[in-house]
C-alpha cells in the first residue's frame, strides 16, 4: 500500500512572524553606550521593552544617560567601565546581570582609533588601540559567556566593527585600526563556534562613516568629505539608527539561525571595493 510521504514544510507559524523583531523583556549590556551609535542602540532597545545597562569610562556620563532613559519609562542602568582591563571588565558584568537579572545580550560598541602614518606608529598607541578594540572585545565576549551559560537559555553578542575589518584605507593612518577590526572579525567567528553548544549567537555588525560627532573633523575637510561620498554608492554618509536595526535583528527572533557573520552596514562600500 503506498503512502503518501509526510509534507517536510512546516506550517507558517503566523505568532512566530509577528515575534521576529520582539525584543519586549531582553537585558541588554551595551557596553560603549553612550557613544552615537552606542546611544541609538540603547533608545531603540529601551523604546521596544528591553532592559538595557550602560557603561563606559566616563561613569557620570553613562550614569546622565541612563537617567534619561528612565525618565521616558524604560528600565536602565549606568555603569562605570575601563574597558582595557580584564578584572573590571568581570567585575561591571557580573554589576549588570545583578542589576538587569541577566544579561540575554551584549552589544559590545567600545573601540576608538589613533591615527598615525605606518612610519610614525607609536608602541604605546598601538597597544592601546589593541587593548580597547579587541581584548576588550575578548573579555567582554567572556564575561557575558560565563554569565549566559549559567542563566541556561542561551543568548546572543554582537560585536560593533567597521568596513576597516575588510578593506584597508589609502593615504591614510589607519594600521591599528584596521588591524584590530580585522582581528575582531575573526574573533566573532571563533566564539561563535564555541558559544554555539549553549545556544549563544555571536556576530558583526560593520558599518562605514556614521554621522556622529566623533568623524565631524573627516567631515570639516571638504576634500575628504568629497572622497567619502563619491566611494559610497549611496552617495551620502549613513545615520545610527541605521545601523540599529541589523543589531535589532541580530537579537531578536529574526537573528536566531545567525552565527558567525560580519553585516556590511555601508551603502554598499564593500560591495563596490
Amino acid at each position: 500500500m503506498n503512502r503518501p510521504e509526510p509534507n517536510l514544510t512546516p506550517e507558517v507559524e503566523f505568532g512566530a512572524v509577528d515575534r521576529l523583531f520582539d525584543v519586549t523583556g531582553l537585558r541588554v549590556f551595551i557596553p560603549g553606550g553612550y557613544g552615537a551609535i552606542g546611544e541609538a542602540t540603547a533608545w531603540a532597545f529601551a523604546r521596544r521593552g528591553a532592559a538595557v545597562a550602560i557603561a563606559g569610562r566616563d561613569g557620570s556620563r553613562a550614569q546622565a544617560f541612563a537617567k534619561r532613559l528612565l525618565d521616558h519609562g524604560a528600565t536602565a542602568v549606568g555603569l562605570e567601565l575601563d574597558a582595557r582591563y580584564p578584572d573590571r571588565i568581570a567585575k561591571v558584568s557580573e554589576s549588570v546581570a545583578e542589576a538587569l537579572g541577566g544579561i540575554d545580550v551584549l552589544v559590545n560598541c567600545v573601540g576608538i582609533q589613533k591615527e598615525q602614518a605606518l612610519l610614525e606608529v607609536t608602541e604605546d598607541a598601538f597597544d592601546e588601540i589593541y587593548q580597547i578594540n579587541l581584548k576588550s572585545a575578548m573579555f567582554l565576549a567572556q564575561s557575558v559567556a560565563r554569565q549566559q551559560i549559567a542563566q541556561g537559555k542561551g543568548g546572543r553578542q554582537i560585536h560593533l566593527l567597521s568596513v576597516r575589518s575588510q578593506l584597508a584605507l589609502r593615504g591614510r593612518g589607519y594600521s591599528g585600526y584596521c588591524a584590530t577590526k580585522g582581528g575582531l572579525a575573526m574573533l566573532v567567528k571563533q566564539h561563535a563556534m564555541e558559544l554555539a553548544p549553549h545556544n549563544i549567537t555571536v556576530n558583526g555588525v560593520a558599518p562605514t562613516f556614521i554621522q556622529s560627532e566623533r568623524i565631524r573633523n573627516h567631515l570639516e575637510r571638504e576634500d575628504f568629505r568629497n572622497f567619502i561620498l563619491e566611494r559610497n554608492p549611496l552617495g551620502r554618509i549613513g545615520e545610527p539608527v541605521e545601523v540599529v536595526g541589523q543589531i535589532i535583528a541580530f537579537a531578536a527572533p529574526a537573528g536566531s539561525y545567525m552565527t558567525g557573520q560580519i553585516v556590511f552596514v555601508d551603502g554598499g562600500v564593500t560591495a563596490s571595493q
